[in-house]
């Protein structure tokens, strides 16, 4: 209880304003007739699928298409939480026989899945102590940024990318939103005379779109780079790891988030250049944090472990073959899912106060993480996996091949890209890479080209999805805010999906034969 209420003194009164979607009358509407007709749909569409003859594929293909066909239907329509529906297309295929239930479940057990458990405590626990909070305005106050309402722009985004390189993008956008909302406040209250509508847009879509760029230079930023990185491993058959995901990603995020910046300052220039009183207020905020606290301090300590432990190997490949044996050890002993495992239990070792046996993490806490995204990712690599012992995706590929005309490398990676962000303004970027990755592997295989481009595109693509709010979570809470017309969000929305489509294939293209990915 007294941890509780140590991390209820970190938040302040103005910071406390509830992150709730505000949707005018026809979108909601629109959301109740989008859920009810996928309940039906998805249904009919099994139906559909199940019934007609497929003289192509094999039993069990057959009977996965269906269930693929009712899964993808309630991914979109969202008529159950997108979770119940990874468990429910896994149930399915072991009630009709596409796999055994140790064959279909195996994947919810993948040593991806606990590195997703581990890094999601770790983040738990620095939003628990503050420390996300304490780290924006240490960046906010920087001499440089000062009263400029363009380095002020430059800041939060790039707090919003360097936060969700190692939490996820939505718990960023909920931190930095009643953040970007308060420095804005405070702006009406100093500069009476002016509306600040393009300000006020500009900061919020930073906010979001920069937390989504973020989450691409970490393997454990966004939960498509896993999905991407597990498939590659259980269907390619090539371990990517942390080190040599950031190698090739992190330059992409640098890139984009250069990108994003000039296009939002661009299409929303602020109306003010300097802006009188920020530099004191952000002081404010920030000397209200106090000095650091010892569940602070335990949370970084978790933390650096953690990331050290991370690219260890990948630093001992670049220092040479007498490092060899040192980079073994490591990926044998402490690979990157025990090494995230191990900084989390830390959390529950730490003390914050010895005296009283209190913690730095409770169990209680430590179960408010993310527990959907961990079942969907399972479920989609179960999925995943089937449509290839089943030869279905082999089937899928195929088609879309005859469709698009791509044979080529990098036109099959070109039509990754754009498969993974068209189907991400639909639905979650996690259900996009589980639907997009398998496929474009499997059209890489029958084109007999090297499949980790494509499966690389897909999984960077999956974390586009900036033109509805409904496209992503961070999308949502900052159109809450009331400060985005949804027309500047598709208008942005259009462009930056545009940019990232080109930037990432240009990106794959130039880095992947130069890291020796391909």
């Amino acid at each position: 209880m007294e941890k509780d209420k140590e991390a209820e003194k970190l938040s302040f009164p103005e910071d406390q304003i509830a992150v709730e979607e505000k949707l005018t009358e026809a979108e909601i509407r629109f959301e109740r007739w989008r859920k009810t007709a996928g309940l039906f749909l998805g249904p009919a569409i099994f139906l559909l699928l199940f019934s007609l003859p497929f003289s192509s594929l094999s039993p069990q293909a057959h009977r996965l298409l269906a269930i693929l066909g009712l899964v993808i239907i309630f991914w979109v329509t969202e008529p159950v939480p997108i979770p119940v529906t990874a468990l429910l297309g896994a149930v399915f295929c072991v009630i009709f026989g596409v796999g055994s239930d140790k064959e279909v479940l195996a994947p919810f057990a993948h040593p991806i899945v606990f590195l997703f458990i581990g890094s999601f405590i770790i983040a738990e626990a620095m939003k628990v102590h503050g420390l996300d909070r304490r780290f924006a305005y240490f960046i906010l106050s920087v001499r440089w940024v000062g009263n400029s309402s363009y380095r002020i722009l430059f800041a939060i985004g790039l707090i919003s990318a360097c936060l969700s390189m190692w939490i996820s993008n939505t718990a960023t956008t909920a931190m930095l939103f009643p953040i970007a909302l308060g420095i804005l406040r405070a702006l009406d209250e100093i500069e009476r005379r002016i509306n600040f509508k393009r300000l006020g847009t500009g900061m919020m879509l930073l906010v979001a779109y920069a937390g989504s760029v973020g989450g691409i230079a970490t393997p454990v930023g966004t939960p498509p780079n896993l999905i991407g990185i597990g498939m590659i491993d259980r269907l390619v058959g090539k371990k990517i790891s942390f080190f040599e995901w950031m190698s090739f990603a992190l330059p992409i995020t640098l890139i984009m988030f250069g990108v994003l910046f000039l296009l939002v300052v661009i299409l929303h220039p602020p109306e003010k250049r300097k802006l009188s009183g920020i530099r004191e207020y952000i002081k404010e905020r920030k000397d209200k944090l106090g000095r650091w606290r010892r569940g602070e301090r335990n949370a970084l300590v978790a933390f650096s472990l953690a990331v050290t432990l991370w690219i260890l190997p990948g630093l001992f490949a670049l220092l040479g073959k007498g490092f060899v044996p040192h980079r073994s050890f490591f990926k044998s002993h402490l690979p990157e899912a025990v090494a995230a495992l191990l900084a989390a239990s830390f959390l529950f070792i730490l003390p914050t106060d010895w005296k009283k046996r209190e913690f730095t993490l409770s169990w209680r806490q430590a179960a408010k993480i993310d527990w959907g995204t961990i079942i969907l990712f399972g479920g989609g690599l179960t999925l995943g996996s089937l449509m290839f012992s089943t030869k279905l995706a082999d089937a899928i590929g195929a088609t879309l091949m005859s469709i698009t005309g791509a044979s080529s490398q990098w036109g099959i990676t070109f039509l990754a890209i754009f498969l993974g962000i068209l189907m991400s303004e639909t639905t979650s970027n996690t259900a996009s890479a589980n639907m997009v990755v398998p496929v474009m592997i499997a059209i890489a295989g029958a084109s007999g080209v090297n499949a980790i481009p494509p499966a690389l595109g897909a999984c960077l693509g999956a974390s586009f999805g900036f033109m509805l709010p409904v496209s992503t979570p961070p999308n949502a809470i900052v159109y809450s805010s009331g400060k985005i017309p949804i027309t500047k969000m598709i208008k942005t929305g259009i462009f930056f999906d545009l940019s990232g489509l080109i930037l990432i294939w240009v990106a794959l293209r130039i880095l992947c034969p130069l890291l020796g990915l391909m």
